[in-house]
């Protein structure tokens, strides 16, 4: 491709965009057309209710054709020595252009119908958050062989000082084996439930939700209602474990991380959807190792990137979009941490320093507050109503108290923080447990955080700010004079000036 930016460089998208278009309306067409056929045949004749459908339908794929015609004809783009531009927009002509030094991700997506036809979708990104989509580019479709040149071209950094060797290869691929982490996953029962509304709203557009609901009235009508209750939750559940394998399929299938020779890391994924996500390595500034409750129970643990760059609007703020690895045991986990930090031994494996008994009786009461409260309402609602109440807050207490207290205690025996050659560790939580490797240097400020109940206890929070990731990481109920030296050696300079030293008036504080 030529980069001289010239007034010839100018390019097209792919003119396929007006066939997927078309089949995109069609099959919209379809799904809205069956609920408007079955609703027009009780009133009219079957031939005449299925051509005012049909008819409908030719104006809406033409119309979504046409439109998306006219976008062709008035979107171009090209790629200069200087900067990334897209000019598109019929009545409202819109103009933008990306500096090339400044772009740091470029991600390449197709779902099914692109990939019959050979095309992506090219996101190109500065990774800053405006709010309006102004730090993207987006190229939509391409060829793929335009979109692989796009993404070799822009993210194209010379690296010095590493030999090759060092630089590239395969770091990770899938192992058909880690699909049994997917049930386990909080989107299990998320989609069971999904499911269950699923079918009663397609019911509601057939018409047939009253039938519906009572055929299952019928089924359970001599059932105790617990066991009803509880076949019904089974059911849910099965339909919610059978969608996550799904799901972890269609987004997992061919994946595979590698380090390429520009120093990019690339992660390849999914089976109908494909997706290329690059990561410049020279924007990382650490790793977090995360773990959800139910895959920390199996030993098993995901990797997100901690870089600067990554896109951040509205569009991809979904996790998996920084996932260097999906939940995998946690022995291939700490390979891939030491492996994309080139350390030899993981920092997120580093001993870490236990926080004070005080955080501990923090979370206890915490968690005694919160399960309790709703067994008190209970227990109100009961001498106001009906004894019934009163047995299940019973009930209520006898599961949530003790889930509740082993939760705390988990939490406080998860905190924790450390300092490990070039990176600060820390550690919190427990439904989703999260160790981050933050590079010291990556640290541009901190917070100190500590409530009236805090200091009581002699504990505060401390907060690393950085400009890669979450933007911030904190470090929890940590010991208030050990949290401070932590601190000021992690990052020599940055909090000396806001200490008193002991012997100083005040001792030791922020």
């Amino acid at each position: 491709m030529s980069t001289a930016g010239g007034p010839d460089d100018w390019r097209r998208l792919d003119r396929g965009t007006v066939l997927v278009t078309a089949a995109v309306m069609a099959g919209l067409a379809c799904g809205a057309g069956v609920p408007a056929l079955l609703a027009l045949a009780g009133s009219m004749p079957w031939w005449q209710a299925f051509g005012w459908v049909a008819a409908g339908a030719l104006v809406l794929i033409a119309g979504g054709a046409g439109a998306d015609w006219l976008r062709w004809r008035r979107t171009r783009y090209r790629i200069g020595p200087e900067r990334a531009e897209l000019h598109t927009g019929l009545l409202l002509v819109k103009r933008r252009s990306l500096a090339r030094e400044r772009i740091r991700t470029v991600d390449l997506t197709a779902h099914p119908l692109l990939r019959i036809l050979g095309l992506v979708k090219v996101r190109i990104g500065t990774g800053e958050h405006t709010g309006g989509g102004e730090s993207t580019l987006e190229l939509d479709p391409v060829s793929r062989a335009e979109g692989e040149r796009l993404r070799q071209e822009l993210l194209a950094r010379r690296t010095v000082g590493v030999p090759e060797a060092e630089r590239e290869g395969t770091l990770a691929t899938l192992d058909p084996r880690w699909i049994r982490y997917a049930p386990v996953s909080f989107v299990a029962p998320l989609l069971g439930g999904a499911a269950v509304g699923a079918v009663m709203q397609v019911s509601q557009w057939f018409g047939v939700q009253t039938q519906l609901i009572d055929w299952v009235g019928e089924r359970v009508r001599d059932t105790p209602l617990l066991w009803t209750v509880a076949v019904l939750a089974a059911l849910a559940l099965v339909a919610g474990v059978v969608g996550a394998l799904g799901l972890w399929v269609e987004m997992w299938f061919g994946y595979r991380l590698e380090r390429e020779p520009a120093g990019t890391l690339r992660v390849r994924r999914g089976l109908f959807t494909s997706r290329s996500l690059s990561i410049e390595e020279r924007r990382l500034r650490g790793v977090e190792l995360v773990e959800p409750l139910g895959v920390r129970l199996c030993g098993a643990a995901r990797v997100d990137a901690v870089a600067t760059g990554l896109v951040k609007d509205g569009e991809d703020k979904n996790a998996d979009h920084r996932t260097l690895l999906p939940p995998a045991p946690s022995p291939v986990a700490d390979d891939v941490v030491a492996l994309v930090l080139r350390e030899p031994v993981p920092p997120t494996s580093a001993p870490l320093t236990a926080h004070p008994r005080a955080a501990r009786s923090r979370r206890l009461r915490w968690a005694l507050a919160a399960s309790l409260a709703p067994v008190l309402v209970l227990v109100v609602l009961g001498l106001c109503l009906t004894d019934v109440l009163v047995y299940a807050a019973a009930a209520c207490a006898a599961v949530a108290v003790p889930a509740a207290v082993l939760l705390a205690l988990d939490a406080y025996r998860s905190l924790g923080h450390a300092l490990d050659g070039d990176y600060l560790v820390a550690r919190s939580g427990t439904v989703r447990r999260g160790t981050v490797a933050l590079r010291r240097d990556g640290v541009i400020g901190w917070t100190l955080k500590q409530s009236w109940f805090q200091r009581r206890a002699g504990v505060l929070t401390l907060t690393a700010t950085t400009a890669a990731g979450d933007g911030a990481y904190p470090v929890y109920d940590a010991g208030e004079h050990e949290i401070l030296d932590f601190a000021a050696r992690a990052v020599p300079g940055l909090l000396e000036s806001f200490l008193e030293r002991p012997g100083e008036p005040g001792g030791h504080r922020a």
